[in-house]
């Protein structure tokens, strides 16, 4: 394909204008290690709400979501709480809250805070560590995969006559260009110049609905579309029946494993809540919450990702598959049983969208693929210099010497993830494993740490290790990741729970400074005891029943915020005023039973315990 010079020049002028602004920021970031990974901490809720969501943006995940709402119709709302996606309300709910009262820098050394300094602890230092740097490299080989595919389809340049080596070209060429303007930036630059691609994105999105709705009528799209199709609900079974429309679908939903409907559901729901009990994995969303000014703003900023983020990218999703439902069915028919559904986005984009939009979107679908890239990429300094060097190695080196350290490292896990990327065939296969296998891995080790004081870093060790164990050779077999979760689950609670109670418990003046900071509730019973000899005002923590509740709500309130942009771009006005009515109700419920109660630190909380320059408690 071959893009207008005006489309062209819009995508080139915009990726200079990202890389003058990163190199701009860079010397406000190289201050030191915390303004370079966290920005200083003065970085306001709204900004890394916006940059958060455009981190969530992403070109691989868009061409994902795009696939399965043409495959899946409506029931695909549910298909991304595999991340789950749902875990932002857990965060905004609690867990953001919990997280930045900790007051680190990493996840790593948050577990120190947590489980100490023995030898248990230092144990699960080093395998968060792991588990952080093999999460980097797989959401790295992940965004290369994705821009690789989109980039050439709209790039005029040719590389190689193979389509696989074009495509790697395209990838290696803007993997190299993201990562000079992340590398020279640190957190100020991620944030700063995701909040400026974010805005861009948004007006691309809105277009591309608008265009959607004005070409393809709701008559048109039902004669290309199988019954069941426009239904939030199912059955046991999926029961879509694509044999008369595409056949290739039906194949892609059975080698998918989502046929038996309701029980993936069950399976998607049970890891989901757990995951997002665990917190976020220590990767760029949890950067974020530990880079807020406050724990009040941390949550804040997990409440704004939804706001923003929802409503225009399903949008673009919807418009995207509603103009390849409509116009791309006979190329896609003409494709036999070898259909690339992860081609469907760029198709559309390619053939429907006028000249200069086409250009601006292009330019903000790469502007989130190196919003993902940089802020994926940024975390993986913050473990290696933090959590290895500056800990073990060098303690006292100069902070430009961390800050330079930094960008040596990023550019050692950029060429990894690409690495990796070369040898993975499609997008859904990285997706698959990361969600369920990787995260898998991480579950059971990560929600015991917040809710049982028993538990130790022996404990969060061996249950890691486990889960590695069992994640890793999913790779090589036929077992789908979400079956086995179950199993890997269950293995890795039982080693948990074992190997803590075989081994001492951590030291109890840890723990006690543990619980007073971050005040969480579950079964902390002896710990509050023990802090109840010097503090005997403190109270437990009795806000479980309001905290499930309000995420129970809030799960319905974003799935709501999905339906709501796919109904009306399909016209379906009926089914698009029931979900904003949906939405408004929770939302007032939300304001009422969350908002308004949210507190920096509990009203008990010794005055030893406060961060410095924070002499109080501080409300929304």
């Amino acid at each position: 394909m071959q893009l207008a010079t005006l489309d062209l020049a819009i995508i080139l002028l915009y990726i200079l204008a990202t890389l003058v602004v990163g190199f701009w920021i860079s010397s406000r970031a190289s201050k030191d290690i915390k303004s370079y990974f966290l920005g200083g901490n003065k970085l306001a809720w709204w900004q890394l709400g916006l940059s958060n969501a455009s981190g969530m943006f992403d070109i691989s995940g868009t061409m994902w979501l795009v696939y399965l709402l043409f495959v899946y119709g409506l029931t695909s709302v549910y298909i991304p709480w595999l991340w789950p996606v749902f875990n932002q309300i857990f965060l905004m709910v609690f867990l953001s809250v919990w997280l930045r009262r900790s007051g680190v820098m990493t996840g790593a050394e948050w577990i120190t805070f947590r489980f100490g300094e023995g030898t248990g602890a230092k144990l699960s230092h080093f395998v968060v560590v792991l588990f952080a740097l093999i999460s980097v490299m797989s959401f790295l080989a992940y965004g290369f995969i994705g821009i690789g595919k989109f980039a050439s389809v709209f790039l005029p340049w040719k590389f190689s006559a193979d389509p696989y080596w074009n495509d790697v070209a395209y990838g290696l060429i803007i993997t190299a260009l993201t990562t000079i303007y992340v590398v020279k930036g640190g957190m100020f630059s991620v944030v700063f110049t995701e909040v400026l691609q974010f805005f861009i994105m948004t007006v691309a999105c809105i277009a591309v609905g608008i265009i959607a709705m004005n070409q393809v009528s709701p008559e048109m799209l039902a004669t290309v579309i199988p019954d069941g199709w426009t239904s939030v609900f199912f059955g046991w079974e999926l029961n879509l029946d694509w044999s008369h429309v595409l056949p290739a679908a039906n194949e892609k939903i059975l080698s998918d494993g989502y046929s038996m409907f309701t029980i993936f559901f069950m399976l998607m729901v049970l890891k989901g809540v757990l995951l997002s009990m665990a917190g976020p994995a220590p990767n760029y969303d949890m950067q974020r919450v530990l880079s807020a000014k406050t724990p009040v703003e941390a949550a804040k900023m997990s409440w704004f990702v939804n706001v923003v983020l929802i409503f225009p990218r399903y949008m673009l999703i919807a418009g995207l598959t509603v103009l390849a439902l409509a116009f791309f069915m006979d190329d896609l028919r003409a494709m036999g049983p070898n259909v690339d559904f992860e081609q469907i986005l760029p198709f559309a984009l390619k053939n429907y969208i006028p000249t200069g939009l086409l250009g601006l979107l292009i330019a903000g679908l790469l502007a989130a693929f190196m919003s993902t890239f940089a802020a994926t990429t940024n975390a993986a300094p913050a473990y290696v210099v933090n959590d290895i060097y500056k800990r073990y190695i060098n303690p006292n080196a100069d902070a430009k010497k961390y800050v330079y350290l930094s960008y040596i490292v990023s550019v050692i896990f950029v060429i990894l993830g690409v690495g990796i990327g070369l040898f993975i065939p499609s997008l859904n296969t990285v997706i698959q494993w990361i969600v369920s296998a990787l995260f898998g891995a991480y579950t059971a080790s990560n929600v015991l740490k917040w809710y049982w004081w028993r538990f130790n870093g022996f404990g969060y060790f061996w249950g890691m290790i486990t889960g590695f164990a069992i994640a890793m050779p999913l790779i090589f077999t036929d077992i789908h990741p979400i079956n086995a979760f179950p199993f890997m689950f269950a293995a890795c609670l039982l080693v948990c729970i074992g190997a803590s109670l075989a081994t001492k418990p951590d030291d109890m003046e840890v723990l006690k400074k543990f619980y007073l900071k971050v005040r969480p509730w579950g079964f902390w019973g002896p710990v509050l005891e023990a802090a109840r000899k010097d503090h005997p005002e403190l109270k437990a923590n009795t806000d479980f029943g309001r905290d499930a509740i309000n995420v129970i709500v809030g799960i319905v309130w974003q799935t709501a915020l999905v339906a709501a942009p796919i109904f009306m771009v399909i016209k379906h006005w009926q089914e698009f005023i029931i979900s904003m009515i949906v939405v408004a109700l929770t939302s007032l419920f939300l304001w009422r039973n969350w908002y308004v109660k949210l507190k920096d630190y509990p009203d008990d909380m010794p005055a030893g315990y406060l961060p410095q320059n924070d002499t109080g408690v501080s409300k929304p």
